[in-house]
């Protein structure tokens, strides 16, 4: 009986699910034309601090440092424009979501099985995105 329900309801369940994920955005992405380059900065400061902490493997540190890149640069894609312009970025915002991002990225890819230093790596990510890429300061008008 178990096995007849499961090839009754499974298959509709999956194609409702995989229905309401695909066709019923939450928030439109918001990257711009940079998260390439703030992943590859996230990756090379990450697999650089992995490579000092001693945890995981190289390419692992690259990934979680590439995801970490990319969630800053989501974030601060998130920002109104009148925010960015008034305010501009902030190093603890963009560490604080390069560490969350390092963690869950590093559960993920389940190479270094330490979450503080999986959120060091994150960290070190979003701070070098922060100082890397610079964008140009907005004039205010008046």
């Amino acid at each position: 009986m178990q096995h007849i329900l499961k090839r009754v309801f499974l298959p509709s369940l999956m194609a409702a699910s995989l229905t309401s994920v695909s066709l019923i955005p939450a928030q439109p992405a918001s990257a711009d034309d940079r998260v390439l380059n703030n992943a590859a900065i996230g990756a090379g400061a990450s697999a650089l601090t992995g490579a000092i902490t001693g945890c995981g493997s190289f390419l692992n540190n690259a990934v979680t440092g590439a995801a970490a890149g990319a969630a800053v640069n989501g974030a601060n894609g998130l920002r109104t424009r009148s925010d960015r312009r008034v305010n501009g970025r902030n190093l603890i915002r963009d560490a604080g979501v390069g560490a969350g991002t390092g963690i869950v990225a590093g559960a993920v890819t389940g190479g270094c099985r330490n979450t503080l230093k999986n959120g060091l790596n994150g960290a070190a990510a979003g701070t070098a995105v922060h100082i890397l890429d610079r964008r140009p300061a907005k004039n205010r008008r008046r």
